[in-house]
């Protein structure tokens, strides 16, 4: 039986073993190229998004959001945005009504999204949504994948510049797994309160504050 606690400590997280997306990682800078990933990313089931936008440091400057990340159970197409822009092809994947696509705090990531380009919501499910059925209230994901997997996503690339005019490994790394990472949540949120399989473990709360996705 599984031990999930209400509220994970952060603490605790540092110990943890670190997870990484395994999967094949390919970033798409062409429409050409970008048509032909969505063609293929509507053929799943279910796909993990996530985005990522450059930092911003000084007051009065923003950035549109610069990286959209789609993954499958075993590879990740990562979007330059910044690049590329909302393109037909992207548009027709936001917009899609069959494929699930996963994500977390996903309100804050389609409002930067509409920033770029206009388009109807599609098939998305926010983890937030549905992880409070568990008795869960953290609303991370590092936290919540610390407590329902232990292990940890590491946030160290989170602040860098997701403008680079070629993105590095580490980003390209941390990218993909954010967005696979919503797949493995899912799936098994889904499975736990289907099976009851777990047992909740009431932790007292640290803060009133409420968490953001970036915790």
């Amino acid at each position: 039986m599984r031990i999930l606690y209400s509220k994970f400590n952060k603490e605790a997280i540092h110990e943890l073993p670190q997870v990484l997306f395994t999967g094949r990682i390919i970033v798409i800078t062409s429409e050409k190229k970008a048509e032909k990933a969505v063609d293929f990313l509507l053929k799943q089931s279910i796909l993990g998004v996530d985005t990522e936008t450059r930092p911003v440091f000084r007051k009065g400057q923003s950035y549109k959001v610069s990286l959209l990340q789609v993954a499958t159970h075993d590879t990740c197409f990562l979007f330059r945005l910044n690049i590329l822009g909302i393109t037909p092809s992207i548009k027709r994947l936001l917009e899609n009504t069959e494929t699930k696509m996963i994500g977390l705090s996903w309100h804050d990531d389609l409002l930067a999204l509409h920033k770029r380009s206009d388009f109807k919501k599609g098939n998305f499910i926010d983890l937030q949504d549905i992880v409070g059925d568990l008795g869960i209230k953290d609303l991370s994901l590092q936290k919540l994948y610390a407590n329902i997997f232990r292990q940890k996503i590491s946030k160290r690339q989170r602040l860098t510049n997701w403008n680079n005019e070629t993105l590095s490994e580490k980003q390209k790394q941390y990218a993909a797994t954010d967005a696979w990472a919503c797949i493995q949540l899912y799936e098994e949120i889904m499975r736990l309160k289907v099976s009851g399989d777990y047992q909740l473990v009431e932790v007292e709360e640290e803060s009133k504050n409420n968490e953001v996705k970036n915790d």
